[in-house]
């Protein structure tokens, strides 16, 4: 069942209202006509919408929670921040996700997953800026000079460290190295992969801020068999994570991307984890993450089987937008009920607050539980 009213912003040129990057797979840049925007309704239907504007972070009526606010969580240590007044039906929504569930609370924290010596989890959150540095619409990450989306960066990693003060911050950058295509491009795949003088200048900037860099794959009709394995090389350093994007793997569907939401099954996920164990075990690395998207049932199927390795750590990414009402839905329903080991929550500057809601402050999506350990602006 599609829960959110709109996908995340990718660019899109090819075709009407289409949500991904233009071009073919032999051109390393996004098209020109890239279309602004683009949300797929409940129904199914595609279409574009205009330049989003950002929200403040805060309004009137802004109240200071700490952890005796905070119920149905094992993790007792304090929370520190403003929560903004919100609707009757946010904040009921917020409310149920901190009321024990004796079958749910149960699971969590996930047991027998235990990580090798070095894991960053669950020690520490991570918060990452996402996108492409070639588009400014598909995040943080190309929208804004390199400088100030640094600079915003800092700011998001502070207000974290000062909201849950017993979790250690890094900061990181989680770039899309392969974007779905609305073109077939030579190779009939839907894909485009960054050269890797860009990903390692991306890299770069990472290490600059003394974070983590994430490689994000879109399959387009590629599979992981093909498509993982060149990333090899990025994934021999030990600052550097994986994530991979079932919404844009369509070789099951046979789609073209962004016409049908994708899905990809514990199996593929499985591989790509079984791959980057052989790479740690191979040059003897810490652990690395393996971060999932998901905001739809059918976008992991079996995700019960997905088995983490003390090698790989695995984050389940809640990556939809709209109110936050539907995110704490759907993230209870997508994430939290069916437990894998981590989770992630997603937010979106733009796509989140396009019609007058707030962003989500640090506060707030910390009454979540489990609470998030991976959190992604875009």
């Amino acid at each position: 069942m599609f829960r959110f009213t709109a996908l995340r912003a990718v660019p899109a040129a090819g075709i009407a209202a289409a949500l991904v990057l233009g071009g073919c797979a032999d051109k390393n840049v996004p098209a020109a006509d890239a279309t602004p925007g683009g949300r797929r309704t409940a129904t199914g239907e595609v279409t574009t919408d205009s330049g989003p504007v950002n929200a403040p972070l805060a309004g009137s009526g802004a109240v200071a929670i700490t952890s005796a606010s905070v119920s149905g969580t094992k993790d007792t240590s304090a929370i520190v921040g403003e929560v903004p007044k919100r609707s009757r039906r946010d904040s009921v929504a917020l409310a149920s996700m901190t009321k024990p569930d004796s079958v749910l609370d149960a699971k969590w924290p996930v047991k027998g997953h235990e990580s090798a010596p070095g894991a960053l989890l669950p020690a520490n959150r991570i918060v990452a800026f996402y996108g492409n540095p070639l588009e400014k619409r598909m995040g943080a990450l190309g929208e804004y000079p390199k400088d100030e989306m640094l600079k915003m960066l800092d700011r998001e990693v502070a207000r974290w460290a000062k909201a849950d003060p017993s979790h250690p911050v890094i900061p990181a950058l989680h770039m899309v190295v392969t974007t779905a295509q609305g073109a077939p491009g030579k190779n009939g795949l839907y894909r485009l992969r960054m050269k890797d003088s860009l990903v390692n200048a991306i890299h770069g900037w990472a290490k600059e801020k003394k974070g983590i860099f994430f490689v994000d794959v879109q399959l387009g009709k590629d599979n992981v068999q093909s498509e993982i394995p060149r990333l090899a090389p990025f994934l021999e350093n030990p600052d550097v994570h994986i994530a991979v994007d079932p919404e844009f793997a369509m070789a099951a569907s046979g789609k073209v991307p962004g016409t049908k939401i994708g899905t990809m099954d514990a199996k593929e996920i499985n591989w790509v984890v079984n791959f980057v164990d052989s790479i740690v075990k191979a040059k003897k690395l810490p652990p690395k993450i393996l971060v999932v998207h998901r905001f739809t049932r059918k976008m992991v199927t079996n995700a019960k089987d997905i088995r983490p390795t003390p090698n790989v750590q695995v984050v389940m990414d809640m990556d939809g937008w709209g109110p936050p009402w539907l995110k704490f839905d759907s993230y209870h329903d997508y994430v939290k009920a069916e437990p894998v080991q981590y989770t992630g929550f997603k937010l979106f500057f733009h796509n989140d607050t396009k019609k007058g809601d707030l962003l989500l402050t640090p506060a707030e999506v910390l009454r979540l539980n489990p609470r998030p350990l991976y959190i992604q602006y875009q």
